[in-house]
């Protein structure tokens, strides 16, 4: 066995392992200390949030899921001989924004995009009822209204159905009249930035001093083009796989975190 000197000591193979893995241990116990740190520093440093309502909020499509619908989207224009209406990508999107999306690019201004985006919407009021709230989103809300904060909701979905459910869980006063979403003109949809900015211009916000919560790239892409910070929130390791390739920095895989941060300010 090869051992050398070190200092007065004698050093082996296994001796240069066991260093190298508490090197390893320390380099990670400082990389999760400086992560906790910004994430804390973001959390208490916001004084306006602008959060996305379906994920974030709840799950708005705990009943029935939001692949069904984007299917129904597309099986009604195909029953209609309107198929060609929509992109390759809308055909097989999962995502009922990204088929409206999809409409939106074809036939923009159109009558069917119009019964399109209330067909959704119609859709969305009747899930309300059987939305699933996000663990520690209603606490968390509260408590950062309580702080100071000022709260907007800035969402893809229509703005009536984040109101109902909103209404619904007691959260109302949090919010009015800060709830931007949808509109029937589709290309402001996110990742535009138009309900983002619309909320900042609305609340008097300077973008260094807001963040958003959102758990969707296209969040994430709105938040950059409207200059302001972006924590990530994933019901799962998927969700969170897909934040991190898109670049975001920090994801929370429950907002625990977040009150935890809130509740023991210094």
């Amino acid at each position: 066995m090869v051992r050398r000197a070190l200092g007065n000591h004698y050093v082996g193979p296994d001796t240069l392992l066991v260093t190298s893995d508490l090197a390893k241990q320390t380099d990670s116990v400082a990389d999760e200390t400086e992560y906790r740190g910004e994430l804390t520093g973001l959390v208490r440093g916001a004084r306006y949030v602008l959060f996305d309502f379906d994920g974030p909020i709840c799950r708005l499509f705990a009943g029935r899921s939001a692949e069904w619908i984007a299917r129904e989207q597309v099986a009604w224009l195909d029953a209609q001989g309107l198929g060609d209406a929509l992109t390759a990508e809308g055909h097989v999107d999962r995502d009922p924004h990204g088929v409206l999306r999809s409409l939106g690019r074809r036939r923009p201004s159109s009558d069917l995009v119009v019964e399109m985006e209330k067909r959704l919407t119609d859709h969305e009021l009747q899930a309300v009822p059987t939305a699933w709230p996000t663990p520690y989103a209603d606490p968390l809300i509260r408590t950062w209204s309580a702080l100071g904060a000022r709260l907007a909701i800035t969402t893809n979905n229509s703005p009536e159905v984040a109101r109902r459910y909103l209404a619904g869980r007691d959260l109302s006063a949090c919010f009015e009249p800060h709830i931007y979403g949808r509109t029937q003109d589709l290309t402001l949809l996110k990742p535009d930035p138009y309900c983002l900015n619309r909320a900042l211009n609305a609340m008097g916000a300077a973008p260094a001093t807001a963040l958003m919560i959102g758990d969707t790239p296209t969040d994430l892409r709105a938040a950059e083009a409207a200059g302001i910070a972006f924590l990530g929130y994933a019901r799962n390791e998927d969700k969170e796989r897909m934040l991190r390739e898109a670049g975001a920095s920090q994801v929370v895989q429950s907002l625990q975190q977040l009150l935890g941060i809130l509740l023991h300010r210094s």
